[in-house]
């Protein structure tokens, strides 16, 4: 996919409109026509795709911070096309999770899961991401309710399906923990005192 450096579009909005503008009045309307409508054209461009591509190509480079930073200068998320709103939401919280933010992080990723994201893969990334914080929050049941939403989509990317099998696994452990906790009534050892030392036999 071919992408416009976000700067580089600002400047050529400029040239375009501006240039188109100064042409039209000197020389008449058809010398400028060409450079104002393409400067147009871009700045349509800028307010509904905004800089999520240049943003999501910093954060595969694990530029947390560049993406950010090309996050920002995204004019209005809101007048984002659909699927790049989804986008700069599912970026927003990626790099809030990066950075150690987990509210603010699962924050951004339940907007971009109300807008529905477009591919299964993606989906399920999602999915996993929402489980993985509400895992690490206690809150079992919407982990596996978010677990459960990945079912039925078509996955095709292995990295996913390795996350999904080791989240499996995380949620058959503390399935087996419970398992066992309720076999044993939640206590410990009958010759064990709760401080972890072992009762004495009485001496006769």
């Amino acid at each position: 996919m071919f992408l416009i450096n976000p700067y580089l579009r600002f400047a050529l909005m400029g040239i375009g409109i501006i240039g188109g503008i100064v042409l039209s009045v000197l020389y008449g309307f058809w010398y400028g026509f060409p450079l104002w409508f393409s400067g147009l054209l871009l700045l349509v461009g800028y307010v509904l795709l905004g800089t999520v591509g240049s943003a999501a190509k910093a954060m595969q480079t694990m530029d947390m911070d560049k993406s950010e930073r090309l996050l920002k200068l995204t004019l209005s998320p809101r007048l984002l096309y659909p699927t790049n709103r989804a986008y700069f939401y599912m970026i927003k919280g990626s790099v809030a999770l990066a950075q150690k933010n987990t509210d603010e992080g699962e924050k951004w990723l339940k907007k971009a899961e109300e807008i529905n994201v477009p591919t299964d893969n993606e989906k399920a990334m999602l999915q996993i991401q929402l489980a993985n914080i509400a895992a690490s929050k206690n809150k079992w049941k919407q982990a596996q309710q978010h677990y459960r939403n990945t079912k039925g989509l078509k996955i095709t990317q292995q990295e996913i399906r390795d996350q999904l099998k080791q989240f499996e696994k995380v949620l058959a452990n503390r399935g087996q923990a419970k398992a066992a906790m309720r076999q044993g009534g939640g206590q410990r050892g009958g010759m064990m005192m709760p401080g972890g030392k072992r009762r004495r036999p009485k001496m006769r």
